[in-house]
């Protein structure tokens, strides 16, 4: 399973989401992450308003195999409903 993270630079949930893709990849949870960094790539709130099909009001944007998961407390509750880790972050 990949996980994809786009996020902003000085977001807290977006490093607490990083953090939690890198646990879940020590553990071979997944195949790995990728951060896409939504300033630096130039993608804006309408482009992934697109990508997703609904309004985007925060980052970050979390897909797990091409599926949009939502932001970290999403992402982080689809970790502890799927059991991937032991310990997950707390939301």
């Amino acid at each position: 399973m990949m996980v994809v993270i786009f996020g902003r630079p000085g977001c807290p949930f977006c490093v607490r989401a990083q953090e939690l893709a890198e646990q879940l990849q020590e553990a071979q949870a997944i195949e790995g992450y990728r951060y896409i960094d939504i300033h630096a790539e130039g993608i804006t709130k309408a482009d992934m308003e697109k990508t997703i099909g609904k309004p985007v009001e925060t980052v970050p944007q979390i897909f797990v195999d091409q599926t949009h998961i939502g932001g970290f407390t999403e992402f982080n509750q689809y970790v502890k409903d799927k059991a991937l880790l032991s310990e997950s972050l707390p939301s």
